[in-house]
C-alpha cells in the first residue's frame, strides 16, 4: 500500500537571483508538487514565518531551504530564531548555502538545523541535490503537521 503525499509549502531564503532559479527550474524538471515561495533576505523570512505585513496569507511552510549569508539578517539568526520559537521549532530547516566552512557547518547544527547541503556550482547537480533534498523531506521522513 502507497501513502498518497499531500504537497507541502517550501520556503526557499535566498538572496541570489540566479539560485533562485535554479531551484525553481528544480521543482519544474522533477514535477516537485511543492509549493516554492521565495524570500530574499532574513528579515522577510521572519516576518514571512511570523505571518506579518505583508505576509499575513503566507502558508506555513512545512520545510525551510535557508542560505546563510543573506542580507539585513543572516541565516545563523534566522536559524536561531526559528529553533527558539516554540510555534517554528519543528519545521525542518535545511542549510544550503556555498559555505563549505567547518565553523558554518558546526554553527549551523549547534543552532539545530536538520540539514546543511553545500550549493554544488553545476546546474545539473544543483538540480539534483535539490530533488534528493525534497524527495527526502517529503517523501522518507515523517513530519509534524
Amino acid at each position: 500500500m502507497t501513502e498518497k503525499l499531500e504537497p507541502i509549502d517550501v520556503l526557499l531564503v535566498e538572496d541570489d537571483p540566479g539560485d533562485v532559479l535554479m531551484t525553481q527550474e528544480a521543482f519544474e524538471h522533477y514535477k516537485i508538487r511543492n509549493t516554492l515561495s521565495v524570500v530574499s533576505d532574513g528579515e522577510q523570512a521572519l516576518q514571512f514565518l511570523r505571518r506579518e505585513p505583508p505576509y499575513e496569507d503566507a502558508p506555513r511552510p512545512g520545510l525551510i531551504l535557508l542560505d546563510l549569508n543573506l542580507p539585513r539578517r543572516d541565516g545563523r539568526e534566522v536559524l536561531a530564531e526559528v529553533k527558539a520559537s516554540a510555534e517554528l521549532r519543528s519545521i525542518p530547516v535545511v542549510v544550503l548555502t556555498t559555505s563549505e566552512a567547518e565553523e558554518d557547518i558546526a554553527r549551523s547544527y549547534d543552532l539545530h538545523a536538520n540539514a546543511y547541503v553545500t550549493k554544488p556550482v553545476d546546474f545539473d547537480r544543483f538540480v539534483e541535490v535539490v530533488r534528493q533534498i525534497d524527495n527526502f523531506f517529503v517523501s522518507v521522513v515523517k513530519l509534524p503537521h
